[in-house]
């Protein structure tokens, strides 16, 4: 996504109206009614979503090279603060074309933003939001790709596919967002 404005605020919000319509409903990206912190959010957001994108983007690369070319999906990633009423660190929308994961970075340590690509990515491969056996057949084949504990299914599992890989949630998820946490 090409940002052409200078100023980093307006950036940052022109991205956040974008990313909305790839949410499976725009109230799941929106900072707007947040009066403190939408203009940090928004100016952090213009200065900084390219190179965090850039970041998750090459997950998203390592997870195509688990499948023959033939076998991959046209897939696009973008990181978004999720309103944090859906309590949820990423989403994999695929009712539209091409399937769109939006990842909520600020809601777990960057040394997880893998795990939920990885998740989400099995999502998008499989086109289908459930946590079933073929959604543990597909991740598990992702996680044995990429260095990661697979899950091996048994009937009843599907909460815990629900946050497999494991990953840490933060305290406060807006505190990235406005720059206030270390993205190490």
């Amino acid at each position: 996504m090409i940002l052409k404005q200078t100023d980093a605020f307006t950036r940052g919000r022109d991205y956040l109206h974008r990313v909305q319509g790839f949410a499976l409903e725009p109230g799941m990206v929106d900072v707007f009614d947040n009066v403190r912190d939408r203009i940090p959010i928004c100016t952090w957001i213009g200065d900084n979503i390219n190179t965090i994108n850039a970041q998750i983007n090459t997950y998203l690369d390592l997870c195509h090279e688990c499948f023959h070319p033939q076998e991959r999906r046209h897939i696009q990633i973008f990181a978004v603060p999720i309103a944090q009423s859906f309590g949820i660190d990423g989403l994999c929308n695929i009712l539209i074309n091409p399937v769109t994961i939006l990842v909520d970075v600020g809601r777990v340590a960057p040394r997880d933003w893998f795990g939920v690509v990885v998740h989400e990515y099995a999502h998008a491969h499989l086109g289908d939001f459930g946590h079933n056996q073929q959604f543990a057949t597909i991740l598990s084949h992702l996680c044995l790709g990429l260095g990661l504990e697979p899950p091996y299914w048994k009937t009843g599992m599907e909460a815990t596919l629900r946050s497999w890989p494991y990953c840490k949630s933060t305290i406060d998820p807006l505190e990235f967002w406005i720059g206030q946490r270390s993205r190490e």
